[in-house]
């Protein structure tokens, strides 16, 4: 089957795909064997370096307080987040100057700061306004970086996300008298979130993985801060960054698969439900036309 962007490979470039995919998996397993045995010479598969993993005090005093203290910093970000992100990216395509243009500029003006200095920058003015306690500082500054930067990228998925959709949609609305705010709200944003939904996970597991930051710069006790300790106590630097590698994979995958079923299920909510017609349902609109007095329905099409 040959398309506009894609060419039915013939047999060499079968063949020639079948000796690079050959190739790659050879180099692949290589490269684990060395992985492997480097590990290993160095004593880093001992037995005693990866049981800590499986007692009770490892995870109850290093690992899930860090993994708690984690989940909160990105679900506090994530909440405050999206609604900033789609109040300004819908600000964006405002017809008003005066909305439209400071709206931009604040998206712009975060988006352009890397996220470890928006939140240096918070923590220093927590320190500074002395409203905040110094135990509860980390977690601010960590929480209003986050938010100030992805919710200034979400804006843009947001606006990208509306602009997307065929421009039917608006003068369909307009035709019918809907004015542009209940046409954004009915008619564009519920279109528009099952198209976003996949970019906006990628930001939200991009806000798990930042939170680590946070832990590098201001000590803020997340999980790889927390994996510090934890090795520092068993003496098991490399099993601990592995298992906290795992630890995030299992978490963002867990949150990747969750957005993939709630993407099906507003999918499958948008399809057509109309009703059809059945032969008892045409035989008595056919009948009510013979009467003389079209049924009730006739001249309806079901859609």
């Amino acid at each position: 089957m040959t398309s506009v962007l894609y060419d039915t490979p013939g047999p060499r470039a079968r063949q020639r795909n079948v000796v690079f995919s050959i190739v790659f998996v050879v180099l692949l397993a290589l490269l684990g064997w060395w992985t492997w045995r480097a590990m290993d010479d160095k004593g880093q598969l001992k037995w005693s370096l990866w049981q800590p993993f499986t007692t009770s005090e490892a995870w109850t005093t290093y690992l899930l307080p860090g993994l708690g203290n984690t989940l909160k910093a990105a679900a506090l970000a994530m909440v405050i987040a999206l609604p900033v992100g789609a109040f300004f990216g819908i600000a964006r395509l405002s017809d008003h100057r005066w909305v439209r243009v400071p709206a931009g500029v604040v998206v712009e003006f975060f988006r352009s700061i890397p996220v470890l200095l928006l939140m240096l920058f918070a923590n220093e003015v927590y320190a500074r306004s002395g409203g905040v306690s110094s135990a509860e500082r980390p977690l601010y500054a960590v929480v209003t970086g986050l938010v100030l930067y992805n919710a200034s990228v979400l804006a843009e998925i947001v606006r990208a996300g509306i602009l997307a959709l065929p421009r039917g949609q608006t003068e369909a609305a307009y035709a019918i008298g809907l004015r542009k705010g209940q046409t954004m709200t009915t008619i564009l944003l519920p279109q528009a979130v099952t198209a976003m939904l996949p970019a906006i996970v990628s930001q939200l597991v991009v806000i798990v993985k930042d939170t680590a930051l946070g832990g590098v710069m201001i000590g803020y006790t997340e999980l790889l801060n927390a994996r510090s300790t934890f090795a520092a106590n068993y003496a098991n630097v490399v099993p601990s960054f592995i298992g906290v590698a795992i630890i995030y994979i299992i978490v963002n995958f867990l949150l990747t698969s969750f957005a993939s079923w709630l993407e099906g299920r507003l999918r499958r909510s948008k399809r057509s439900t109309g009703a059809v017609l059945g032969a008892e349902d045409v035989d008595d609109i056919n009948a009510g036309e013979v009467g003389g007095a079209p049924a009730a329905g006739a001249g309806r099409s079901t859609v």
